[in-house]
């Protein structure tokens, strides 16, 4: 059975990496709550995020384990309460948590990323009453495991994708050409959402797609920001695209309908 994160909405689908940062705006920071608004403006239906938890037990939304990058504090996220976080992200489009930005924005679905395993089982609790529309992964597959396992606890079913060693054993199982190996393989999982390249070695190729497919299990590529990219992958028959352009993304998408 399709889970409701995938139906209702049209393919192949845009995820807006960490929200959306329009060229034009200023203020704003990757994973805030301006980003996702403005993700929700621009006509995304999907949003990417990761989830990272504070020194008092809140997941907030942030890629890295530090604030360095966004914010010039090298501390980590893990040693900042709550309140501090959001005194500083308040002039950067202020501080997104995973309860606040799932509540704000009822009509996204949400594509959580579990980058801490401590935030792991907080986050699966956090999304039960919105599972529907959240799909959990991380690179991690013991982190995602432990997300779902803490949200089917109490009821909830997330999508899922697939961490790196399930990747791994995919792409192992699509090189012997058994479609029973591959779908051993992505028993668990609903999309694969990997890069188009590793180093010198292609991920997303027309067997690995049509091992997916035929498994049932949709292909998301990332991180794709240039047009003529999109294009191309979208003419392979990808499922979807992670990219911090959603705006073009949308507009490339629209071209083939």
């Amino acid at each position: 059975m399709t889970h409701p994160w995938f139906t209702g909405t049209s393919s192949p689908r845009v995820l807006a990496h960490r929200g959306f940062v329009p060229p034009d705006a200023e203020g704003i920071v990757e994973n805030s709550v301006a980003a996702f608004a403005a993700a929700h403006a621009a006509g995304a239906v999907y949003v990417e995020s990761d989830c990272h938890l504070t020194a008092d037990g809140v997941v907030v939304f942030f890629h890295d384990d530090d604030l360095r990058r966004v914010t010039g504090d090298p501390r980590a996220i893990a040693a900042v309460h709550h309140a501090e976080l959001e005194r500083i992200m308040a002039d950067r489009g202020g501080l997104a948590t995973a309860a606040d930005t799932l509540s704000a924005f009822p009509t996204l679905r949400f594509n959580l990323d579990v980058k801490a395993a401590a935030a792991a089982r907080p986050v699966g609790r956090l999304v039960v009453p919105h599972a529907a529309r959240v799909l959990l992964t991380s690179f991690s597959d013991a982190r995602r495991r432990d997300a779902l396992d803490a949200a089917r606890h109490l009821g909830g079913e997330p999508a899922t994708s697939a961490g790196r060693a399930t990747i791994a054993r995919v792409l192992a199982a699509v090189s012997t050409g058994s479609a029973g190996l591959v779908a051993r393989a992505l028993r668990d999982v609903d999309a694969l959402q990997v890069p188009e390249r590793q180093g010198a070695v292609r991920i997303v190729t027309p067997r690995l797609l049509r091992a997916a497919h035929a498994a049932g299990v949709e292909v998301h590529v990332w991180t794709i920001n240039d047009r003529d990219d999109m294009d191309r992958l979208l003419d392979l028959g990808v499922d979807g695209l992670v990219t911090d352009r959603a705006d073009l993304a949308l507009q490339a998408v629209a071209a083939r309908h």
